[in-house]
Formats: C-alpha cells, sequence, structure tokens
C-alpha cells in the first residue's frame, strides 16, 4: 500500500534539510514551573533526567527549576544538561526587589534563560500584570548581550486557535514581530530558541495533533524567512510546548519543523528520558 503523503512529507523535507546541510540540532527543556512543593523531592526529580546523558551527542537538554531551587540543584544533573532560570530582569542588579538579573545568572555558571512563557504574559487566570512583547524584547537584548542564550515563548490561548491557523499564526507573528532586529543581527542562531505553546494544551491533558502543531511550526518559520531572513528560519530551533509526554512525542519528533519540546508535567517524571530518547532517534 502507498504511503500517504502527510507521512512522505516529513522524510522528505529532513533529506531537504539535510542535503542543504542545514540540520538542527533538536533540544529538550523541562520546565518544572513551581514544583515541587519540599526540596526534599529535588534529588528525585534531578534522577529523572539521568537517563537523558546517553543521548546529549544528538540532543540538547536543559531544565528550569523553580527560581528557588535553581542553586540547590544547578550542580546536580549530568554533565552537558544545563540549569535555566524560569525568568530574569532586564537590566541587572541593584534596586530590584522579587528580581533576579542574568549577571547573576552568568556567576553561577548558567549560561540559558526561558523568558515569555505563557503564564508570565497574562495566563495565570488572575490580575497579575501581563509581561508585554516589548518587555519580552528588553530581555531577550538584555540576556544576548551579557554572552548567554534564550529560550524565547510564545503561543496563542484556546479563543484564537478556535479562529484557524491564521489567527493562530497571527499572534505568533505579534509576539516575534519586536525581536525582528534582534534575531537579523544575532550571528549564531542556536543562541535563541523559540519555543511555542498552544496555551490552551498547557497542563490540560489535551495537545495539538501532530499534524496542527507541523503546520504551526512551518508557519513560523516561513514568517521568520520572509521577516528576518532564510538562515535564520533554516537555523533557529522551534520546540512544541503543549502537553507533550512519552506518549505523543515519537510522533511529534517525526515532523521536519517540530526541533523538540518544553515539557511540563511530564518534566517531572521519569518520561522525561523517553521524549529525549523519541526526538533522537528521529532527527
Amino acid at each position: 500500500m502507498a504511503l500517504s503523503k502527510l507521512t512522505l512529507a516529513p522524510a522528505r523535507a529532513l533529506m531537504r534539510q539535510a542535503a542543504r546541510g542545514m540540520a538542527r540540532k533538536p533540544i529538550v527543556g523541562g520546565n518544572w514551573k513551581c514544583n515541587p512543593a519540599t526540596a526534599s523531592s529535588l534529588d528525585e526529580l534531578v534522577s529523572n533526567f539521568d537517563g537523558c546523558a546517553q543521548y546529549l551527542d544528538k540532543c540538547d537538554v536543559y531544565v528550569c527549576p523553580s527560581n528557588l531551587h535553581v542553586a540547590l540543584v544547578k550542580d546536580s544533573f549530568k554533565p552537558g544538561i544545563k540549569v535555566a532560570p524560569q525568568n530574569c530582569n532586564f537590566t541587572g542588579c541593584g534596586a530590584y526587589t522579587g528580581e533576579m538579573s542574568v549577571d547573576q545568572i552568568k556567576d553561577m555558571g548558567m549560561s540559558t534563560v526561558l523568558i515569555g512563557h505563557s503564564e508570565r504574559r497574562g495566563e495565570f487566570g488572575l490580575p497579575t500584570p501581563k509581561e508585554s512583547n516589548e518587555l519580552m524584547a528588553t530581555k531577550l537584548q538584555y540576556i544576548l548581550d551579557q554572552g548567554l542564550s534564550c529560550v524565547f515563548c510564545i503561543g496563542e490561548p484556546l479563543p484564537i486557535r478556535e479562529k484557524g491557523v491564521d489567527a493562530v499564526l497571527a499572534e505568533c507573528a505579534n509576539q516575534l514581530e519586536d525581536i525582528v532586529p534582534i534575531l537579523k543581527s544575532l550571528e549564531d542562531k542556536s543562541r535563541v530558541v523559540i519555543a511555542y505553546e498552544p496555551v490552551w494544551a498547557i497542563g490540560t491533558g489535551v495537545a495539538a495533533t501532530p499534524e496542527q502543531a507541523q503546520e504551526t511550526h512551518k508557519g513560523i518559520r516561513d514568517w521568520i524567512a520572509k521577516n528576518v531572513d532564510q538562515t535564520t528560519a533554516d537555523e533557529i530551533r522551534i520546540q512544541y510546548g503543549g502537553s507533550a509526554n512519552a506518549k505523543n512525542a515519537p510522533e511529534l519528533s517525526a515532523f521536519p519543523d517540530i526541533d523538540g519540546f518544553l515539557v511540563g508535567g511530564a518534566s517531572l517524571k521519569p518520561e522525561i528520558a523517553d521524549i529525549v530518547a523519541a526526538i533522537s532517534a528521529a532527527k
């Protein structure tokens, strides 16, 4: 029986990408958010990542502990697994109560920061201040100027997804427009990773279908090609961040524009190693 066009599409795209010398190393991050409740649980959560170490030649791996726990675990993971704080400020040390600076992060030996997660962009469900696109661009420039790398989160809530993929891509473009000049001037494109989050799928157990995820990732990459440049579109990595787990990771990994995962709940479980194994095998 002939393979479907949908089945062949990822393989063909990967072959074209490899032939052009633009294969992107996959990347998987574990976002622990505001977990765990007790420091005594940290050793177990760290050990869940032990199985990831064998795939580091094929896949980059990072972990985002809660800010309170970063210093407790930053040296506990297997060599090569990076620790990335979940946020930073945009100006450095000083009179900024409740914040932390890239200077402090760098001094502690960490090289990556995550910013712009939907839960900081107004998705708490509470009247907390929403971090704006302008602020995200300011933070990104600050992070890069200090020599660090950044995982830059974007995504759409359910009402936008219900309007269709064009509305989704318009929302993602809106969140990227302010960083276009930054991406254009960035020589090493691997220093910025885009984490696409369908907000409606975070923590709900509902994931976008692999086809929906690929369609959105490709749309984001096409937008970058048009508004930044083709080199950036070819080289920048785009993670999927909507309830990725060991069950759906193999199918999602097969698509050419999905370069990895930003994993929430599953990163608190041993299955995180299965997710890394899945994308390492697929790419």
